[in-house]
């Protein structure tokens, strides 16, 4: 694949962003893109390897040495068919997936790998650019209807493949515009939100049918969807958030991350003004504890809302800067990583357990922290204090919300509170009735949505019509 010496002759190069000081000053995507002549010699670099593990790294199989080769032949509405064979929405995480595949390259062995990512992003953008992503229709109805409830990226990918299968589907969402957490958590300079509106339209031309500010179990009963349909899949969110249940949590001025982001995404887009209770970041000290990437969106929130100081705190110890190569790759390392929001002026400290807040005329003004050892011990002697006034709490979650659906009495959970469905058919205790998504694997990356979206719906379609043509 590729030019069979161009990783020898060519040097990695990728994409840069917009310096600190100007990107800061509003929400908008900060990302300086490779023009086409940089991108082909990037896909030049892909070697014929053999054996391509980035497949494997890749959640949703990306075909990624068939579409860097198409990038360095300069054949790039090829290029967009073989990248939308595997995956529905490519400019998502062309834009905020943390490129397993890159970290699976075999360049990556010395730490040079195949600029994935940003071909993968200019591969579809180039694509809605020239006019080559149109509605697709099935030759055939069904006849059979389908309902999603929940329309992040899990809903949304089985959503677009059932259509494609010829079937009635009905998308649920609780709020006022779909896409779940893309629209409501990742930031618009992470990625801005009319690309979900784009994929919408494009999806109601389909045949989609959004049935928006509609909550499951309160809005409509879930038994009512099983009746009335002929399958439902369940596509929510994992989103109850891990709380600090530790004196003084009761203070003013500590919010859960996943209260303060989607309030800042709606005011950027507009569906929601400027509140005059807004918890805003400006002029504070803000401390985010969490090291991951909810925390670094809360970092590069509270930046552009003009913190006088950030925080971040982390219970992990500090990981080393490099992995051994030898006993990691090709999978997922463990390394010191740095994302755009936390070079933006974000001070890190690992190995911090809050103990405690503290606060004046009930409102937050600090932290008590210890130092921890590797097992999260508390190492004696090594209590400080940190000043804040605002906290944000961005140490993941638990599962979904599910008190609003009588799931304990007809759907069994897992440990963890996640709907229970194997990864063979998504099928759940009731016949019928399929989860995938968060809901039923935890919280997880939106590629790892896509794919378990994709799945689902090939396991629907064979369950509707005895087979079926959609790939898994």
């Amino acid at each position: 694949m590729g030019k069979i010496t161009g990783f020898l002759e060519i040097e990695r190069k990728d994409k840069s962003y917009k310096p600190v000081k100007e990107r800061i000053k509003n929400f908008q995507e900060f990302t300086v893109k490779l023009d086409k002549t940089d991108l082909s010699k990037q896909g030049a670099r892909c070697m014929d390897c053999g054996i391509p593990y980035c497949h494997t790294g890749c959640p949703v199989n990306n075909i990624i040495p068939d579409w860097n080769d198409l990038v360095y032949n300069n054949q790039w509405e090829e290029a967009i068919k073989v990248l939308h064979s595997t995956n529905n929405f490519p400019e998502f995480t062309g834009r905020i997936c943390p490129a397993p595949c890159e970290e699976s390259c075999t360049l990556n062995i010395d730490d040079k790998p195949v600029t994935i990512k940003s071909i993968e992003c200019a591969i579809v953008d180039n694509a809605w650019e020239k006019g080559l992503i149109a509605p697709q229709l099935p030759k055939n109805k069904t006849n059979k209807s389908v309902a999603i409830v929940g329309s992040g990226p899990a809903g949304m990918a089985a959503a677009q493949q059932l259509l494609r299968a010829g079937h009635d589907v009905v998308l649920f969402e609780k709020h006022q515009k779909i896409g779940g957490l893309l629209r409501y958590g990742i930031p618009d300079f992470k990625m801005e939100k009319q690309l979900i509106d784009r994929r919408q339209e494009q999806m109601e031309a389909e045949g989609l049918i959004v049935k928006n500010n509609t909550e499951v179990g309160k809005d409509i009963e879930f038994k009512d969807l099983a009746n009335d349909y002929d399958a439902v899949l369940l596509t929510g969110g994992a989103e109850i958030p891990r709380n600090l249940d530790i004196p003084g949590r009761n203070l003013q001025g500590i919010e859960f991350a996943m209260d303060f982001l989607p309030k800042q995404n709606k005011i950027v887009s507009g569906e929601m003004k400027m509140p005059t209770n807004f918890i805003s970041a400006k002029d504070k000290n803000v401390v985010v504890i969490g090291g991951g990437d909810t925390g670094s969106d809360c970092i590069g929130t509270s930046i552009r809302q003009g913190a006088s100081k950030v925080t971040q705190l982390e219970i992990m110890p500090i990981p080393p800067e490099k992995e051994n190569k030898s006993l990691t790759w090709p999978n997922w390392p463990l390394k010191m990583r740095v994302s755009s929001s936390q070079e933006e002026g974000a001070h890190r400290d690992f190995s911090v357990l809050t103990s405690k807040f503290i606060g004046k005329d009930g409102k937050i003004n600090g932290l008590v922290c210890n130092k921890v050892d590797a097992d999260l011990k508390i190492i004696p002697n090594t209590e400080f204090n940190i000043e804040a006034d605002l906290v944000l709490l961005a140490m993941g979650f638990l599962g979904p919300i599910t008190k609003n659906i009588n799931f304990k009495s007809n759907l069994d959970l897992d440990s963890r509170g996640n709907i229970l469905a194997n990864q063979d058919d998504y099928m759940t205790s009731i016949d019928g009735v399929f989860s995938a998504g968060d809901m039923r694997r935890g919280q997880s990356l939106v590629v790892w949505a896509i794919r378990e979206g994709r799945q689902a719906a090939h396991s629907i379609d064979k369950f509707l019509m005895g087979k079926t043509d959609l790939p898994r």
